[in-house]
């Protein structure tokens, strides 16, 4: 008799589209350890993958949205914001998170950002930040560190880059909070709150891109960049974000704003419902 052999079904496997994988990034990109924690998240807090939206735009964590098993849409570049709040304004049910890149979130989908923020709008924004476009080859973003060598930056950055926390805290997000792809289990913790939370919440991951900028800025391999993390890293919960610039001898993560406001939704029901009684009055 032939042995008959047990398949064991991977843990999270409900929460992935067994069919997109493996997925598409480099060894030793940090994108898969942000996919791990969200759909970690998702199973830890038991959530009903039927009022969940993924959202993503270009670069390579766009691929995200493909891989969870939940409804989720890749759109164009610099866009997953403007149409995250399309769907949470035609459903305010659903918990609609956007997941994708520093440039595709801050340099052409900058502007979307802020007043998406700035609205207190229930959507959560979590920012693979790899310091470039690492999909098209590796040019110079709105997050490359000053000195970095890129595709477009031989010679080195001489552009501030910027402090992503600072700009969500002063946009208006009511939860702000970086973590590196070191912080496994504090990056999931933060993804669950973020989750939970009522209004706009922003989650920076500091994240090696080893392949394209680790290469020219000679930072070196996807070990090379843990080994920066755990060195220069420091936890500094709830202090001022606009002090949390990340250089290459520290990278301040934590949790930075952590508060409570009306959101954009609740506000705008309010006001529906007391316009169409005003007009139901005056019949």
């Amino acid at each position: 008799m032939a042995e008959q052999t047990t398949q064991i079904a991977h843990p999270l496997e409900p929460f992935l589209r067994k069919t997109t994988i493996p997925h598409i990034w480099c060894p030793g990109c940090g994108d898969g350890t942000i996919l791990n924690s969200f759909v970690t998240a998702l199973k830890e807090l038991e959530v009903n993958l039927d009022k969940i939206a993924v959202i993503s735009g270009i670069g390579c964590i766009g691929r995200i949205a493909g891989y969870t098993n939940t409804d989720s849409f890749h759109t164009t570049h610099g866009r997953p914001i403007p149409f995250a709040v399309g769907v949470k304004l035609a459903n305010p049910e659903l918990n609609v998170i956007v997941i994708s890149g520093d440039g595709d979130l801050f340099a052409i989908g900058g502007n979307h950002f802020i007043h998406a923020a700035r609205r207190n709008i229930g959507i959560k924004v979590i920012c693979s930040n790899n310091f470039n476009y690492g999909m098209t080859g590796g040019q110079q973003g709105p997050t490359t560190p000053l000195a970095s060598r890129t595709a477009t930056t031989p010679f080195g950055n001489i552009e501030h880059p910027f402090n992503l926390v600072h700009l969500a805290a002063a946009s208006g997000a009511v939860y702000v909070a970086r973590w590196t792809t070191l912080h496994v289990r504090r990056m999931t913790e933060s993804i669950k709150k973020a989750i939970q939370k009522e209004g706009f919440s922003f989650i920076e991951i500091v994240s090696p891109c080893p392949e394209i900028y680790g290469k020219a800025s000679k930072i070196g391999t996807a070990m090379d960049f843990m080994n920066w993390f755990k060195k220069a890293s420091v936890i500094q919960n709830f202090s001022d974000p606009a002090q949390a610039e990340i250089t290459a001898e520290k990278i301040p993560v934590g949790e930075f704003v952590d508060v409570e406001k009306p959101t954009f939704e609740k506000l705008l029901r309010e006001m529906t419902a007391q316009a169409q009684g005003k007009v139901t009055g005056g019949a």
